[in-house]
């Protein structure tokens, strides 16, 4: 007969959560709420005076036509890191869900990057992309290929979608790889036996049923590139050239810190994080009606 243990302190279950809830308060609910008042702010560079102008930051903020421009390039690196990622991911978790020798070693070598920090991976391409000491660089140059994400700006993009692309590779593949896994092979099996090509099984099989995982992995690379791909951009181009890989996070960074513009800097935030909580409930109330759970 099944013992079940039955907690019969109504405070116990409060005291577990007090922990998370207090991280969750603490670093996000409070600095969001703060940025949210200091919108509504202009202060001095010292922060010696403060002055409540109500929504003069984002009246500013919306008439600067290169904040427009920084929503595009945001638009276009996340959606270049996202397809590249979750692609490659996926191409990889189908190649290592194979019978393959030395397969665990391969496993092991696509979930490293995933330990290495943002800030280091902008580094690490960086030293392989250099104009005129990388090795890759070098490379190129000795192809005919004039490479420099230093002064072309397609380049610096290039390079920035690469670096955001690989380190973000390794997350998707353990979910990818997770979820084939539990794709029952009874089913792959059958549909090979009435004749179905791979290709075939892949597409009207395999990838039906990835489809909760890859709409949860299309949620977190959202948020990944909206969000954690400051250092790599930090590192790598510090936005730009000419402001050329400067997205929305970043922008945020560099107007409150480098141009002293607290209030405006604020207002980005929040105006960011309105853009990302957007998507998100978009993702959920449309793209979720096409996961076959």
């Amino acid at each position: 007969m099944e013992k079940r243990v039955v907690f019969h302190g109504k405070l116990l279950p409060f005291i577990l959560l007090a922990p998370q809830l207090l991280v969750t308060l603490v670093f996000f609910y409070l600095p969001a709420g703060q940025a949210v008042w200091q919108s509504f702010l202009v202060q001095d560079a010292f922060g010696l005076s403060t002055e409540f102008v109500w929504f003069e930051n984002y009246q500013i903020l919306l008439s600067k036509p290169d904040y427009y421009r920084t929503m595009l390039t945001t638009a276009i690196f996340s959606s270049l890191v996202a397809f590249f990622s979750l692609s490659i991911a996926l191409l990889f978790a189908v190649q290592a869900d194979k019978h393959l020798k030395f397969a665990t070693g391969y496993k092991t070598l696509l979930i490293w990057p995933y330990a290495v920090a943002p800030a280091i991976a902008g580094v690490l391409w960086l030293f392989m992309f250099q104009p005129s000491l990388g090795l890759v660089s070098q490379a190129l140059r000795a192809a005919g290929f004039e490479w420099n994400p230093l002064l072309n700006q397609n380049h610096a993009m290039t390079l920035v979608v690469m670096a955001a692309t690989w380190k973000q590779i390794s997350y998707n593949f353990l979910f990818f790889l997770a979820g084939l896994q539990a794709i029952p092979k009874s089913v792959i099996e059958a549909a090979a036996i009435d004749g179905a090509t791979p290709m075939r099984r892949f597409w009207t099989i395999i990838f039906p049923l990835l489809s909760p995982t890859t709409f949860f992995l299309l949620v977190v690379n959202i948020v990944y590139v909206f969000f954690d791909t400051f250092g790599i951009i930090d590192a790598a181009t510090q936005g730009g050239p000419a402001r050329a890989t400067e997205t929305l996070v970043y922008k945020v960074f560099s107007d409150g810190k480098s141009g002293g513009d607290l209030g405006g800097s604020a207002a980005q935030s929040v105006i960011l994080m309105a853009i990302v909580i957007a998507l998100t409930a978009i993702q959920f109330r449309y793209v979720e009606r096409k996961v076959q759970y």
